[in-house]
């Protein structure tokens, strides 16, 4: 079935954010005289959160915002100690914090821009910790010890002073706009730049400090989708979106933060008073530089696009709560934001789709949309698995060709399926997409439907799909390396 719609539309200029932005933080450093610590919060390189709920911004624009600032930047590099200890790992990548740190500066390095140093936050010795230091060093960077200060954050007088933040190690820096930045939350970002106004205070230098987080927006409406996607996004966390109540009472205008620097706000401004014996701002909202919601251009794109989000964090929390069911936290959280949204999984239009297939036939059943609104599914078969025969009927549609037309022949399927079994182990003798795509592959050699169908891939990008069983990893990945945005129900 098709609706007479696009599905995917931009709603956000990236361009004018790149320029924005980037005039927006020179604007910030020359307010405090010629030095900026700026806290980078999110991810820089590849921020597909953002990149779905604001289509048109794409996955680094962060990174090249910051290129157009690439004369008068550095980059300081934030690990925790403790967080190296432990071999904690990044969820997303598989990989230890410590390892992503040296991932980061390959990245920052490769494109030219300047990493001045490494900073171990909470700081103890201990063997893994002093490899991870050793192997630094060894590429040529500073590494510097910041350490955990009893009391923080509630004893200022302790904090702010020659036994608190005067303990860490001064950080050499040498151009204006210090970036500092991290593999993940809870590495000490903040506390790295006020340290660091301390002892530039104490060497006569007045810099200033700023914080970059893309959400929430502070300058859209508190229950707007594109915000209550970031609490979806950060549903583990357990932030919430709130009015920022020093802004209203300072300025009489209602922006948007989040919680913990609310809360955090009283503590921050009591070390600003303590170090300058003033506080530079009034409110959250005034520390930050974000200037992402001045780049809307189209509201509606990207409060459906951020409705879709939200939907998929439900379906991802359920697969998550299935496993491991201290994750049901996670699942009600979501519910409520999505009755604060006013949405349901039924607008999602491939969950109704993939269901009433899956009653149709009596087997697991999966369907996409289209950009062109079209929505196509497909059923399990003995010879391919639902995710597979939805793929190779929204080729067949994208391409033209008559649904009945076989774009691979069962000949070549079944010795391929003979290998999974017989030899491989496997007890599915189903193809996966990806094994279907390298049969679709080889059929097109021969045959120019097949050809037809497989020059269509690239329009599958920015594609939603839903299945009615938990995919295998191995569609799952095929499916996200071709831009296909994927939900499932929690069944396997």
């Amino acid at each position: 079935m098709a609706e007479d719609r696009q599905m995917y539309k931009i709603g956000f200029d990236n361009d004018k954010y790149k320029t924005m932005q980037s005039e927006r933080i020179r604007e910030r450093i020359s307010e405090f005289g010629g030095k900026l610590y700026l806290e980078f919060g999110g991810k820089l390189f590849d921020d597909y959160h953002a990149s779905r709920v604001l289509p048109g911004f794409q996955p680094d624009s962060k990174l090249q915002m910051l290129l157009q600032l690439k004369e008068d930047a550095e980059i300081v590099v934030v690990v925790s100690a403790e967080d190296v200890k432990r071999a904690k790992l990044r969820g997303d990548l598989g990989i230890t914090y410590d390892e992503d740190a040296i991932r980061l500066i390959h990245e920052f390095t490769e494109i030219g821009l300047m990493v001045g140093s490494v900073v171990l936050t909470k700081y103890t010795p201990g063997d893994r910790v002093t490899d991870f230091e050793e192997r630094l060093k060894a590429m040529g960077y500073p590494v510097y010890h910041h350490y955990v200060i009893d009391g923080y954050p509630a004893n200022i007088a302790k904090i702010v002073s020659d036994e608190g933040y005067g303990k860490n190690d001064y950080i050499a820096t040498t151009r204006k706009l210090v970036v500092v930045t991290a593999p993940g939350p809870g590495s000490g970002k903040m506390a790295t730049c006020l340290s660091q106004l301390y002892h530039e205070n104490k060497r006569g230098i007045k810099a200033g400090y700023a914080k970059f987080e893309t959400f929430p927006i502070w300058n859209i409406p508190l229950k707007h989708p594109v915000n209550i996607a970031y609490e979806a996004a950060t549903a583990d966390l357990n932030d919430v979106n709130m009015i920022d109540p020093w802004h209203l009472e300072a300025y009489g205008k209602t922006t948007v933060n989040y919680n913990r620097d609310v809360e955090v706000f009283p503590v921050l401004k009591a070390m600003f008073d303590k170090i300058y014996g003033e506080c530079p701002y009034k409110s959250p909202t005034d520390m930050g530089v974000n200037m992402v919601g001045n780049c809307i251009i189209d509201d509606a794109a990207c409060r459906e696009a951020s409705d879709q989000e939200i939907i998929r964090r439900y379906f991802t929390a359920l697969c998550a709560a299935l496993r491991n069911p201290k994750k049901n936290e996670e699942v009600f959280k979501i519910e409520l934001l999505m009755n604060q949204a006013g949405i349901t999984v039924e607008d999602r239009a491939t969950v109704p789709a993939a269901r009433d297939k899956e009653k149709l036939t009596g087997g697991a059943a999966a369907a996409i949309e289209l950009n062109d609104g079209a929505v196509i599914t497909g059923k399990t078969s003995d010879l391919l698995g639902c995710s597979s025969a939805m793929l190779l009927n929204a080729l067949k549609h994208l391409a033209g060709i008559d649904d009945n037309t076989l774009l691979i022949n069962p000949d070549v399927i079944k010795p391929v399926q003979q290998l999974k079994v017989n030899y491989l182990g496997n007890r599915n003798p189903r193809l996966h997409t990806d094994e279907t795509l390298l049969a679709l592959s080889i059929s097109a050699v021969t045959d120019e439907n097949a050809a037809a169908a497989l020059a269509q891939l690239k329009n599958l990008k920015n594609t939603e799909m839903h299945s009615t069983v938990m995919l295998a990893d191995v569609d799952a990945v095929t499916l996200k390396k071709l831009g296909v945005r994927v939900t499932s129900d929690a069944k396997r």
